[in-house]
C-alpha cells in the first residue's frame, strides 16, 4: 500500500488538494456553502430544473407511490413501471429505438464499451474524453488507442493503421472541461469510409443543443445508423440523477444481458425515474430555458472579451477561463469566493498541466445581473 500520507502531503505542496464543501440549500442560482451564500457559477444544472417545483412534486409523489428504494437490480424484480415509462420517453426524445438507464454516467459508459468490445477489437478515443470512457476502454479487452483531440487528420491515421475489423470511436459530444463540441459529422464520415461504428458521450449536450433539447446528434442531425451508440447523463441539464444508454432494439437487448455495470447493480429509485420524466418534460417544452441561456453564454462571453480574459472556444454553457498554474486559480477561486461567488477550480490531472482555469457554468436560473456581477468580479480579482 503506498504512502497515502506522503502523497496528500504532495498533493497540498502542488496546490492539487481537493476537498469537499458542504451545500445546506437546493441547488439553483444562488446557493449556501459552508455557511455562506453564494452565487452559483459551478454547477452543471443548465437549465435550473434541479429544484423545479414540478420535478419535486414528481419526486414526491414517486416517492408515495413506490417508496424509497428500488429493491433490487432491474433483472430481479427492481424494474418499476417508472423506469420503463422513462426509457420510452428517453428513446423517442433522442430519435432512437430503445433506451436502457443506468444508475451512474460513469457505469452506462464502463458498461457498454467492455460489453461492446472484445480482443479482437479496437477503440480510438479522444485525448480529452471524460475518465469514464478511458477507463471504458481501458477495462475492455479491446487494442486502446488515443486521437489528438479533435484532430480528424490523427482519428483517420489511426484507422488507417487498424488492422482490426471491430472498430469503435468514442468521444464526448460536449467536451466537460473545454466546453467545445466534437466535430461529430466529420468523425461520422470517417467511420463509414472505414467501416467502424460511433459512440458518443452526450452528458453536456443533452438538454441543451439540438431540437427541443434532443442533444449534440440531433444538432448535427445524425441519426442512429451514424451514431450507433448514445450515451447521456440525467445529472446535468435534466436536473436530476442517473444516465442512459440509446440505440437499436438490438443494442439495448444485447447490454441488458451483457452490460456488468446494469446487470449487477441495483436500480435507481423510482422516485428518481419520475422526477426525471417531469424534467425531461419540461426540457423538451420549454425552448425559452435554452433561449435563456444562450443569452447568458453571449453577453458573458462578450463581457470578458472586453476585460481580456483568455476564453475557450466554446458555446455552451461551460466557459473555462485558463489562468495556467493551479495556484493561481485557487487563489483567484478564493478572492470570488470572497466577493460573493463560487466558480469551478480545475486542476491537473483533470486537465493537462499548464492548462489550470475556472470552469464557469452558465444556467438558465441565471440573470443577467448575475452575470454581471460575475464579470465585475472577475474584473476586480485579478488585479
Amino acid at each position: 500500500m503506498r504512502d497515502i500520507r506522503a502523497a496528500l502531503q504532495a498533493r497540498r505542496e502542488q496546490s492539487l488538494y481537493r476537498q469537499r464543501r458542504v451545500v445546506t440549500s437546493p441547488q439553483g442560482a444562488e446557493i449556501v456553502v459552508d455557511g455562506q451564500r453564494l452565487i452559483n457559477f459551478a454547477s452543471n444544472d443548465y437549465l435550473g430544473l434541479a429544484n423545479h417545483p414540478e420535478v419535486v412534486a414528481a419526486f414526491h409523489k414517486g416517492a408515495e407511490q413506490y417508496g424509497v428504494g428500488s429493491g433490487a437490480a432491474h433483472l430481479i424484480c427492481g424494474h418499476s413501471h417508472a423506469h420503463h415509462a422513462l426509457e420510452e420517453e428517453l428513446a423517442a426524445a433522442t430519435g432512437r429505438e430503445r433506451a436502457l438507464l443506468f444508475s451512474t454516467g460513469y457505469m452506462a459508459n464502463i458498461g457498454a464499451i467492455t460489453a461492446l468490445l472484445g480482443r479482437k477489437s479496437l477503440v480510438l478515443e479522444d485525448k480529452l474524453n471524460h475518465a469514464s470512457l478511458i477507463d471504458g476502454g481501458l477495462y475492455s479487452e479491446a487494442r486502446f488507442r488515443r486521437y489528438q483531440h479533435a484532430a480528424m487528420s490523427s482519428l483517420s491515421t489511426e484507422l488507417a493503421n487498424a488492422e482490426e475489423s471491430d472498430k469503435l470511436i468514442v468521444t464526448d459530444a460536449v467536451f466537460s472541461m473545454d466546453g467545445d463540441i466534437a466535430p461529430l459529422p466529420d468523425i461520422v464520415e470517417l467511420a463509414h469510409q472505414h467501416n467502424a461504428d460511433v459512440m458518443i458521450d452526450d452528458a453536456h449536450g443533452f438538454g441543451v443543443l439540438g431540437e427541443n433539447g434532443s442533444g449534440t446528434a440531433n444538432h448535427f442531425g445524425l441519426d442512429q445508423q451514424q451514431v450507433s451508440v448514445y450515451m447521456a447523463t440525467l445529472g446535468k441539464a435534466i436536473g436530476s440523477f442517473g444516465a442512459f444508454i440509446a440505440g437499436s432494439t438490438d443494442l439495448i437487448e444485447y447490454l441488458i444481458n451483457e452490460a456488468r455495470t446494469y446487470v449487477y447493480t441495483t436500480a435507481l429509485p423510482p422516485a428518481v425515474a419520475e422526477a426525471t420524466r417531469a424534467a425531461l418534460r419540461i426540457a423538451q417544452q420549454d425552448n425559452s430555458r435554452r433561449e435563456q441561456l444562450q443569452a447568458l453564454i453571449s453577453r458573458f462571453r462578450q463581457g470578458a472579451q472586453q476585460l481580456g480574459l483568455q476564453l475557450m472556444p466554446s458555446q455552451t454553457p461551460i466557459q473555462p477561463v485558463v489562468l495556467g498554474e493551479a495556484s493561481d486559480c485557487l487563489a483567484m477561486g478564493e478572492k470570488l469566493k470572497q466577493r460573493g461567488l463560487l466558480v469551478g477550480v480545475v486542476r491537473p490531472p483533470t486537465v493537462p498541466q499548464g492548462t489550470a482555469r475556472l470552469r464557469i457554468t452558465l444556467t438558465a436560473a441565471h440573470s443577467e445581473n448575475h452575470i454581471d456581477q460575475l464579470l465585475s468580479a472577475l474584473e476586480a480579482a485579478r488585479v
